[in-house]
């Protein structure tokens, strides 16, 4: 591919070797390989084995996180500016959504906005990497959608564990990916990591319970294991490259919510009036950005959220990922120039 991408995965041979050990082996579907994965996915939260669960994809996750919750009936909330998946989690597990704003200025929503909200459950996305601190939230059942937030920390505390469940996505662009696809639920509860699982385990059963195929393949695992070991490397890199982004004079979003957040940096969102001239501007020099959110993709467009609306007016992402080298980084630079 010519040019400058705005995202891309991040592979080396590494990963090929894994891959090509799990074929040589024999046993492809999920077994010993995902439950290494799921265990070393506890080890780096800090959870004991067990409590972590991986499946297909982050949407089922959210999914599978939802009927744990007995969501089924229930007022669940969640904000407008956030991907399609957390909508059609809801709908799938038969939930009713009640749509939020975020917060001004910000790709996230607020405590107060939870707690005002009327629902049981909220999904909480910590956008672009930038944590939410959720020590405010009343008694509600939360589910941290930490797709875009591998590896950040509110108060020493790994997103994905302030809440009931913490889902995670290994797309093929996410922090790290299980080779195009997959999944995982960490809860510090054994009891609703256990019911997840449950629900994954579809294949003879002697109860008449549904359940679906949500399984991650060792193949998968085997690549997410080793993109794992390489996420400290992966984030640092980020950072350097955002951090690069800043000091260029570049107005870049990194609004943080409370003291002792840590971010990652999943997302270089800067923040401009110019949003078409920018975008025009890097495609001329092989550079694709793109608007991270647009107005017609926020989950609801039947009445005004006035600061999400504002966001997707605002906002131009530019490429960073680990493979990005520094000399595209001095082009996305340049081509943005002074603004």
């Amino acid at each position: 591919m010519s040019g400058i991408s705005h995202n891309r995965p991040t592979l080396g041979i590494e990963e090929e070797q894994a891959a090509v050990r799990v074929i040589h082996s024999g046993w492809l579907a999920q077994g010993k390989e995902v439950e290494t994965f799921e265990n070393e996915f506890c080890d780096f939260l800090g959870i004991p084995h067990g409590h972590a669960v991986a499946v297909s994809s982050g949407t089922a996750a959210l999914y599978l996180a939802l009927c744990a919750l007995n969501a089924q009936g229930k007022k669940v909330a969640l904000p407008v500016y956030s991907c399609s998946a957390l909508r059609n989690a809801v709908a799938m597990s038969g939930s009713q959504a009640v749509f939020i704003d975020t917060s001004p200025g910000s790709p996230n929503v607020t405590c107060d906005v939870l707690n005002a909200s009327g629902a049981e459950v909220v999904i909480v996305p910590h956008m672009y990497g930038l944590p939410i601190d959720l020590t405010n939230v009343g008694n509600i059942d939360v589910i941290e959608d930490c797709a875009q937030a591998l590896g950040a920390a509110v108060k020493g505390m790994p997103v994905g564990l302030q809440g009931k469940i913490g889902v995670y996505s290994f797309y093929a662009t996410k922090l790290i990916t299980s080779g195009g696809q997959g999944g995982l639920i960490a809860s510090r509860e054994r009891s609703l990591a256990d019911s997840i699982r449950d629900y994954r385990e579809f294949d003879c059963r002697h109860d008449r319970k549904n359940r679906f195929n949500f399984q991650m393949t060792d193949l998968q695992a085997a690549i997410g294991r080793i993109q794992l070991s390489k996420l400290p490397t992966f984030l640092a890199r980020r950072s350097e490259i955002f951090d690069h982004y800043k000091s260029a004079g570049l107005n870049m979003l990194d609004v943080m919510s409370g003291t002792g957040s840590v971010p990652v940096r999943y997302r270089a969102v800067m923040k401009t009036s110019l949003v078409e001239e920018i975008i025009a501007s890097l495609k001329a020099k092989g550079v694709k950005a793109i608007v991270p959110i647009e107005d017609w993709e926020l989950l609801d467009t039947s009445t005004a959220y006035p600061n999400a609306f504002r966001i997707t007016r605002e906002t131009v992402s530019l490429p960073i990922y680990p493979s990005l080298s520094d000399v595209e980084v001095e082009t996305v630079i340049s081509a943005v120039g002074k603004r």
